[in-house]
């Protein structure tokens, strides 16, 4: 399998997990995803993990604490890219997860952004985003002075 199709697979398989997290089809979430890393062997100690995460998701999103969730979505996609390399035949079984899954999720309504710059004016550029990652980098193109005209 191609490298950006796991890399797909896996960050939608990570964002699908965390958010059946907090939706009533969880336990029946929970079991799929369990057998998926337990290959058979450890189901209940995979579940038990699961359900910690649920519990730490559950209280990030009530108290808006996105850098915990992104944290644990980002623990769950390296979980997932281990798995998918280990048997590259989990793949067939997580797009299955995610087929029969994601319909499930709510659906994902607009952000509410309210941006304040303080301090004066701002004579640049503003950024909106919701998520950063690497930081972000201006180059501003270097204008010649302007020379006034003296008739010459």
């Amino acid at each position: 399998m191609e490298a950006d199709i796991v890399q797909q697979l896996v960050t939608s398989g990570a964002t699908t997990l965390v958010g059946l997290m907090a939706t009533e089809a969880w336990t029946q979430a929970r079991s799929r995803f369990a057998a998926l890393f337990g290959r058979g062997e450890s189901d209940e100690t995979e579940a038990a993990a699961l359900e910690r995460s649920r519990v730490v998701i559950t209280r990030a999103q009530e108290s808006g604490d996105t850098e915990a969730v992104n944290d644990l979505t980002g623990t769950w996609r390296g979980r997932l890219r281990q798995a998918l390399l280990e048997d590259p035949g989990a793949a067939d079984e997580l797009q299955g997860i995610l087929d029969e899954f994601r319909p499930q999720l709510p659906a994902r309504g607009g952000v509410t952004v309210h941006n304040t710059i303080s301090g004066g004016t701002v004579n640049g550029n503003v950024i909106q985003a919701q998520n950063v990652h690497g930081g972000v980098t201006y180059h501003q193109a270097v204008q010649p002075p302007i020379r006034p005209f003296t008739g010459h």
